[in-house]
């Protein structure tokens, strides 16, 4: 049996609406990128199999926003549906994106994205055309996660895929790509996995000057970028320094003086 019949009777058997389903479950076994309580935003969301499993994973404390051109059929789930709501719309639109912040009151912990382009046939043109729906999410991703938030997204593999993991690492604290096995074994598939928004003002490699306004219970001076904390060695309250960023994470870094002999 080949992995496409092995994961569309499974989708049939288990009540999902998709074979994708699997897809979203294998990467989230992989990396934890939904955990419970958790508001998570599905772009691309129809017919739903990722829906299923996010409102599985989020639990009775989270929510769920799928978002789509197409309708999405209401969605049955143990326990209700209260958790879940559907948007149509373009999330390249101001009004579609507000919807989706009302929707979830605020910052969202979880973007995820299994969009793909109509297919032409012609692989090259496919494979841009999912590098710009790919690079719409993250745009998407960037206004509307929290700090610390977890993005999930489909690109075909190809030209210019390098560049945009660049662009993610830029922004994430941890970048991972992978194929799941539910993809199809013909597949040029590619999941980038990113986790850790980085919202701070600073990214690793900057330099700057400082002064420490605090001292942390392991004796490491505190410099204060714009409410940001940074743990600097070697330091004591008062001092300015110079220093160079060592590693970011969503909300405190580490630096190492340069003005030292």
């Amino acid at each position: 049996m080949t992995r496409k019949d092995h994961y569309y009777n499974k989708a049939k058997q288990e009540g999902y609406r998709s074979r994708a389903a699997y897809k979203l479950k294998q990467l989230d076994d992989l990396e934890n990128v939904i955990s419970g309580g958790d508001t998570v935003v599905d772009l691309g969301a129809a017919p739903g199999g990722w829906l299923e499993v996010a409102a599985e994973r989020v639990g009775p404390q989270g929510r769920v926003i799928g978002v789509d051109l197409q309708r999405i059929k209401e969605l049955e789930m143990p326990g209700g549906t209260d958790r879940i709501e559907t948007i149509r719309g373009d999330m390249t639109e101001d009004r579609t994106r507000d919807r989706v912040t009302d929707a979830a009151g605020g910052s969202v912990d979880v973007v995820v994205s299994d969009m793909a382009p109509n297919m032409s046939g012609e692989y090259s043109l496919d494979q841009a055309r999912s590098l710009h729906l790919a690079r719409q999410a993250f745009e998407t991703a960037l206004d509307l996660l929290d700090s610390g938030g977890n993005f999930l997204v489909k690109v075909f593999d190809g030209p210019d895929v390098d560049a945009l993991r660049a662009d993610l690492e830029e922004e994430f604290q941890y970048v991972r790509a992978t194929a799941p096995d539910a993809s199809r074994e013909s597949s040029s598939e590619l999941y980038f996995i990113a986790k850790g928004r980085l919202t701070g003002p600073v990214r690793e490699g900057d330099e700057l000057e400082v002064e420490i306004i605090d001292v942390g219970s392991e004796g490491d001076g505190i410099a204060s970028i714009e409410g940001y904390r940074l743990f600097v060695p070697d330091t004591e309250e008062g001092d300015v320094v110079e220093i160079r960023v060592d590693d970011v994470k969503p909300n405190f870094g580490f630096a190492e003086r340069i003005d030292q002999d």
